[in-house]
């Protein structure tokens, strides 16, 4: 059974990942910041909960030695935490607000990442997935036809933009890991008021694929649902 590791799963687009791999027959170790919710939510599955809060260093060591002394190894790493920052006007965000959606967003992946990478590398056929957003690619928020283009989230947006790209450096700097970013769409979560017309379980269509691929399945790539991601 492949053993994989999910930040920020307590609700949302993580808890539905985790409950589909569990399905699937995924040891799946659930990791969230709210230690009350999260241990709510990996008894409701089943499943194993670890407390890890992504913008902080000892929480994730202290994660990831607890991984390391119970399952002894992680498969697939799942860099979902993530938050969408305060709700002001662009000429009202300040340095604060960029530093607290970077330091989750972006900075926590770098942080999980390195964590667990020795703990990746005991896996035969490790690989790493990065939640990241259409509202991050170029390509989708100057098309006028794409709902991204109507989202105006500059630290948000931009924070989805670094993870993309943070996400095919890592690929080319780990050969022996697999590492892809997914786009859920434009998905019913808390993050967006359960605004999004996709239900949580089409939203982790491309996260359970990337998930769920074999060995041979690339590296480096940027998918959603219906499959690859214009930068």
């Amino acid at each position: 059974m492949p053993i994989t590791f999910i930040t920020g799963a307590n609700k949302g687009l993580g808890l539905e990942t985790a409950r589909r791999l569990v399905d699937l027959g995924h040891t799946v170790v659930l990791g969230a910041r709210d230690t009350e919710r999260g241990q709510t939510a990996a008894d409701k599955l089943g499943v194993r909960f670890v407390r890890i809060d992504v913008s902080d260093d000892a929480s994730v060591d202290a994660a990831a030695a607890d991984v390391a002394a119970h399952e002894g190894r992680v498969d697939i790493l799942i860099n979902n935490a993530g938050i969408l920052g305060p709700h002001v006007p662009a000429d009202e965000l300040t340095a604060d607000h960029a530093l607290e959606v970077f330091q989750t967003n972006v900075v926590g992946i770098v942080r999980v990442t390195s964590a667990f990478l020795p703990l990746l590398r005991t896996s035969e056929h490790p690989a790493i997935i990065n939640v990241s957003s259409g509202t991050g690619s170029f390509a989708l928020t100057h098309d006028p036809q794409r709902v991204e283009s109507t989202v105006v989230a500059p630290l948000y947006t931009s924070s989805k933009a670094a993870v993309t790209m943070l996400t095919t450096q890592y690929a080319k700097a780990l050969p022996g890991i697999r590492v892809n970013a997914a786009d859920p769409g434009y998905t019913a979560t808390d993050l967006n008021g359960h605004s999004g017309p996709q239900t949580v379980t089409e939203g982790t269509d491309a996260i359970v694929t990337l998930a769920t691929e074999g060995a041979d399945g690339g590296t480096g790539r940027f998918i959603d649902r219906f499959g690859p991601v214009p930068w």
